[in-house]
């Protein structure tokens, strides 16, 4: 028996959680994970992943219970065969990209929504996915969850990834340099609102896609949301509708309770100090969302936190 049954089999699991029954010692006290180090797979420089794991590891830090050291790579895909191979204890990764890891893995919590941006130069004549028919896309960095993703939004949009774009993966640095020196005709980048990076007045924007929401879930699962950039996101943009994925924070499940309940804490207590200055405060650790993992279970470590917390 796995460690993952065995914990199925004491009864706790995502529908399950608030019934779990908590140890007198974790309902009494806080959780005593100090001096441990978490490793924690992030994603690029620049992006939304690498700035929350860098204020998580800050708030731990200030909490003084476990020390979360953040790795930097290429983004979910990345960061989920990192946590598969164990050379690291916990990752951020969207939803749709957990497909093939779901059984091995356990959720600390919904962090907050990642939306796909599609940009291209402002001269641009590409108005829809659809008129990327031909085009050079740089789709995501390699192993990130936009190279998933985007060509699932292709594939939806009725072109073939294989055939009817040319498709480059880039870290967002070099796509955005490609794009903007006409090496390439647009950019995927799956992140926050605002991304730095894009913030250039006058030469790139943002490509609507909002009616590609409802046949992404329709196709691929309801991890996909339909929502809003407004237009002050960036200087000169106008308001758009795009998709949105949840970013799920994942820990391994040879993770002990008392560090993941440690982990959650920070979530849970310290969720003001865990949104990046630039981003849209909505997008991040809403307390009604932090559970709704979907088809993956809570640890039990953290189950216990959202229970006390909850009442």
């Amino acid at each position: 028996m796995t460690g993952r049954e065995a914990l199925v089999r004491r009864g706790i699991s995502r529908r399950g959680f608030l019934a779990l029954a908590v140890a007198a010692g974790a309902a009494g006290c806080g959780p005593s994970g100090h001096g441990v180090t978490v490793r924690l797979a992030s994603g690029e420089v620049g992006g939304f992943y690498h700035a929350f794991a860098g204020l998580l590891g800050s708030a731990a830090a200030e909490a003084g219970e476990v020390r979360i050291e953040r790795v930097t790579t290429s983004g979910s895909q990345d960061n989920l065969a990192l946590l598969a191979r164990g050379e690291v204890d916990a990752a951020l990764a969207l939803a749709d990209s957990v497909r093939d890891s779901a059984d091995q893995v356990f959720a600390l919590g919904r962090v907050y929504e990642n939306y796909l941006q599609l940009v291209v130069r402002a001269d641009s004549p590409i108005g829809s996915v659809a008129d990327l028919r031909g085009a050079r896309v740089s789709l995501g960095a390699e192993g990130s969850g936009a190279a998933l993703t985007g060509e699932r939004i292709l594939r939806v949009a009725g072109l073939d990834p294989t055939g009817d774009v040319t498709i480059a993966h880039r870290p967002l640095a070099q796509a955005v340099y490609a794009l903007t020196s006409g090496e390439a005709d647009a950019l995927l980048w799956a992140g926050g609102v605002p991304t730095a990076r894009l913030a250039v007045p006058s030469r790139m924007r943002l490509v609507d896609m909002g009616d590609l929401a409802a046949p992404m879930r329709d196709r691929f699962g309801p991890v996909y949301d339909r929502v809003a950039i407004p237009a002050d996101a960036y200087p000169g943009g106008v308001s758009v509708h795009t998709i949105g994925v949840a970013n799920l924070l994942l820990a391994a499940s040879s993770m002990p309770e008392k560090v993941a309940a440690a982990m959650v804490e920070l979530l849970v207590w310290h969720a003001d100090a865990l949104v990046p200055t630039e981003a849209a405060g909505t997008q991040f650790l809403d307390g009604r969302s932090l559970i709704s993992t979907g088809p993956i279970p809570l640890h039990p470590g953290a189950a216990a936190v959202y229970r006390r917390w909850h009442g």
